[in-house]
């Protein structure tokens, strides 16, 4: 120990000796410093965060029960309903302040009787529904009052994996809360958590309560409405996600304009391009909508789009997968032109649609399974909404709920109630329709 502390000495030594001695008047800056200033994002975020706000919700919701068995003898096998009061938190954005506009999501004011919208500098207002919308998760909030701050949009479309991202919001009801990260991934969809997803992944810190609020970029750009994570508990482990700025702004317009979202339709039907699938078709791309089916009379063939074309663009923008195309479609309104970029037998095409009115198709369920009987179904995108379900009939019994989603029929895929009634006209014995509820997917057995 003794030899290796004196070698070590010498060197330190050595060091010392060898080393430029800095002049007496030579300062090293830090930061902090006069010469140099603290790298701070408190500018930014002082003009940003007032114009996030917290929500607080009050109503009451329908819950169901199994009915206790002494009960059964005397009214059958059924669930008993009651209402339920409901408190909630979460947040919102003011994108107008002159008109007193603010975005949230749709899960976070749901079936809510009242709504209290409370400003950075303490100030609450009763709030009113413009408009809301389930399937993307969006809804529009208006307050009355002066002194509104405002957020800025972002080109949503040019964000890039990489670029930094600051989430604002009121997580777990503390108070306004601040975290940073960056754009993790783009195009996420698949999940299960809404019926459009085309969401922005960050880490930057989400958590139960930061539902509706912002997610900005470095300059205090709106570049997305934070929704959702993805962790075990409702915990944070650096999974969030956030619904496109470009989409709310597409959604709000039509809140706006009808107080509802009017969809438009191209008319196709496809899946995600992979590689299995170019391989087969020889296309020269991995990702894109590949198109199935084009719908006679719509807006697709029309514009001279065909079955086995790739789609790639979608109004100059890359499209990674269908799933991608159809959330972004979705949230256009009925009218609107856009322009399609397409690989077709490896030539590049640029295609122009203008999207049509979707036709919605309204059936009682009796008319495809006597089982289905109380249930009203409508065609949904790619799939069958279960829009209302009669209490104590066959379809309650069995286990469906308002807003289901009928998305196949003993595994395969299902698009419409008419693709529905062939399937279940086909099938004998027990079949299994396949449901997605919220993010959840689950099987319904009938008979």
């Amino acid at each position: 120990m003794k030899s290796q502390f004196s070698v070590l000495t010498a060197a330190i030594l050595a060091t010392l000796v060898l080393a430029p001695v800095a002049p007496a008047e030579a300062k090293i800056p830090f930061f902090g410093s006069d010469s140099q200033e603290m790298p701070s994002l408190a500018p930014m975020l002082e003009q940003v965060t007032p114009a996030v706000v917290n929500i607080s919700v009050a109503g009451s919701r329908e819950v169901k029960a199994r009915l206790p068995g002494g009960l059964e003898q005397f009214f059958g096998r059924g669930e008993l309903r009651q209402e339920q009061p409901f408190r909630g938190l979460g947040s919102g954005v003011i994108i107008d302040a002159k008109k007193g506009y603010v975005v949230t999501n749709h899960h976070v004011i749901n079936e809510a009787d009242e709504i209290e919208v409370t400003l950075k500098d303490g100030r609450s207002f009763k709030a009113k529904k413009i408009g809301e919308d389930p399937e993307s998760d969006i809804a529009l909030l208006q307050i009355e009052a002066d002194g509104l701050t405002q957020v800025e949009l972002a080109d949503s479309d040019a964000l890039r994996v990489g670029d930094f991202t600051v989430a604002i919001g009121n997580p777990f009801g503390l108070g306004q809360t601040v975290t940073s990260g960056i754009v993790s991934a783009l195009g996420r969809s698949g999940l299960g958590i809404e019926g459009y997803e085309d969401f922005i992944q960050t880490d930057a810190a989400i958590n139960s309560g930061n539902s509706g609020g912002a997610l900005v970029n470095l300059k205090g750009e709106l570049i997305g409405i934070n929704t959702a994570i993805l962790g075990p508990n409702g915990g944070n482990i650096g999974i969030g996600f956030a619904i496109p700025a470009n989409m709310m702004k597409n959604l709000v317009a039509q809140f706006v304009e009808f107080g509802e979202v009017r969809r438009g339709a191209l008319g196709v039907s496809g899946r995600d391009l992979n590689t299995e699938i170019a391989k087969s078709m020889n296309v020269k791309a991995n990702k894109g909508g590949f198109v199935q089916e084009v719908v006679p009379g719509s807006a697709a063939e029309k514009a001279g789009l065909k079955s086995g074309d790739v789609i790639t663009h979608l109004n100059g923008k890359r499209i990674e997968s269908f799933t991608e195309l159809q959330a972004k479609v979705a949230t256009l309104g009925v009218g609107k032109e856009i322009k399609l970029g397409i690989l077709r037998e490896d030539k590049e095409l640029t295609l122009t649609a203008k999207l049509q009115a979707r036709e919605e198709t309204v059936a009682e369920a009796k008319t495809l399974h006597p089982m289905l009987e109380g249930a009203t179904l409508k065609d949904g995108d790619d799939s069958v909404l279960v829009e209302d379900v009669a209490n104590r009939s066959p379809a309650a019994m069995i286990g469906l709920e308002k807003g289901d989603q009928i998305i196949g029929v003993s595994r395969v895929k299902v698009a419409n109630t008419k693709q529905l009634k062939e399937l279940l006209s086909k099938a004998s014995g027990t079949t299994a329709l396949q449901i997605q509820r919220g993010n959840r997917i689950l099987y319904i057995l009938i008979r």
